[in-house]
């Protein structure tokens, strides 16, 4: 049983899913930090409120907070934006030319055999061991 669950926890998928989780809840405190510290004060330099948390408004005696939501959805879209353009747009790029059929590797090519990637210069493939003619 305890075997089972070191190999579970020894998995590739578990380690990089732990990693990541590490890694984007830093990256959530770096953002957060800047938007408190750096982007909200500029924001409220030219607007006259240096802090977005105490913006408050009443109605019927009760208090809407209203700056933390503010400080949220621009740490939102910072996080959002970066994902997106660092991410999401590379691997659709990357997955893209992988479906079109163009080599993400200029230095290999696939043997005609089994269709493995082998170096250009390559005679024989080394996975198959067929002769490869140069193209």
């Amino acid at each position: 049983m305890l075997k089972g669950f070191r190999d579970f926890l020894l998995r590739g998928n578990v380690v990089d899913l732990a990693v990541a989780v590490v890694i984007g809840s830093t990256f959530g405190a770096i953002v957060n930090a800047l938007v408190k510290d750096l982007i909200t004060p500029l924001i409220g330099a030219i607007g006259g409120q240096p802090d977005f948390s105490n913006i408050v408004f009443t109605i019927n005696k009760s208090e809407f907070l209203v700056g933390d939501f503010f400080n949220a959805l621009i740490s939102f879209l910072i996080i959002s934006s970066v994902i997106y353009f660092l991410v999401v747009l590379p691997m659709n790029s990357i997955m893209k030319r992988l479906k079109s059929g163009e080599k993400l590797d200029p230095s290999e090519k696939a043997c005609p055999e089994c269709l493995s990637l082998i170096p250009l210069k390559a005679k024989r493939c080394k996975f198959c061991t067929a002769v490869v003619k140069d193209s």
